[in-house]
């Protein structure tokens, strides 16, 4: 393997549980940071009810500020069809659906049972396409829920192809709790990937129990090439209890850079976004490489 995408989702999943109301004009200068850095794939915002996810009010705006640069894919997550409508108004052109694998997290989440979001996804999908934009898939809670436990690997595979049939160019399986570990991870890619190619799957985890970084060394030899992260891991789910920050972008770089894996990313520029925007969140953030380069030489 030479070369990995990651796809950053720090100014959407990682800001979009933070308590500390993030201002507009921070959330466009984190996103132009992580767009020099060289971030190839950026989450912006999520175009959902400023009502249930009020960090996430201003997606328009942010979208609006944002300097776009050729090459970069800059995406939205959406609900509904309302939420696909404002994100073709604030001229995205990717945006993501969000299914789960387990019936409490998607009622929870979305208040429909799983068939009945896949339905719906079913129509937002093809109203993007229509209107010329790509569309991936979020499968939630793929490998535990924080209310049912163990999900079954056989409905995460077949939950995957079903979002792969609505048309998404791409389904990121979802460790939303941190709860999966390598020998999770293996038989479920080995039951994922007998059928599915793995150009079409990505993997989202995270850090809850220290097993991020595993998993994805796991992930790296079924052919996984995509891989979500968060800027200074941040992070956590709304609908989730006891869900912490997500894979850290900058843990992530260091460990694939090491191997000798391109990403076309700068590290440090990645960690300079990271500590421009701790102080605004209001702790410290949980990547441990921002914590290692942070301390001085004699502590």
């Amino acid at each position: 393997m030479s070369s990995v995408t990651v796809f950053e989702v720090g100014p959407r999943d990682g800001l979009q549980n933070e308590a500390a109301p993030i201002p507009t004009a921070a959330k466009i200068a984190f996103v132009d940071a992580l767009t020099a850095a060289g971030l190839p794939v950026i989450e912006v915002s999520a175009f959902v009810s400023p009502k249930w996810v009020p960090q996430m009010a201003d997606a328009a705006e942010v979208f609006a500020g944002i300097t776009r640069r050729p090459g970069t894919r800059y995406t939205a997550l959406v609900p509904n069809a309302a939420g696909l409508e404002r994100a073709i108004a604030a001229g995205v052109t990717e945006v993501s659906v969000f299914a789960a694998a387990s019936e409490t997290f998607s009622r929870r989440n979305t208040n429909q049972s799983i068939d009945q979001s896949l339905v719906h996804y079913r129509a937002v999908v093809k109203a993007a396409q229509a209107a010329g934009i790509r569309v991936r898939g979020y499968l939630s809670t793929a490998f535990g829920c924080p209310f049912e436990g163990e999900v079954p690997i056989d409905r995460v595979v077949r939950l995957t192809q079903a979002l792969l049939d609505l048309g998404v160019f791409e389904v990121a399986v979802s460790d939303t709790i941190g709860i999966a570990h390598p020998g999770h991870v293996k038989r479920a890619l080995a039951a994922l990937t007998a059928n599915i190619a793995p150009g079409a799957l990505a993997m989202h985890f995270h850090d809850t129990r220290g097993t991020a970084l595993a998993n994805v060394l796991a992930s790296l030899d079924f052919g996984i090439r995509t891989f979500d992260a968060s800027a200074g891991g941040l992070g956590g789910c709304p609908y989730a209890p006891g869900a912490t920050g997500n894979l850290a972008t900058e843990d992530l770089l260091y460990m694939l850079h090491g191997l000798g894996i391109e990403t076309g990313v700068d590290l440090d520029a990645v960690r300079a976004s990271s500590t421009a925007i701790e102080p605004l969140v209001g702790h410290a953030l949980p990547s441990r490489y921002v914590r290692a380069t942070s301390r001085s030489p004699s502590s």
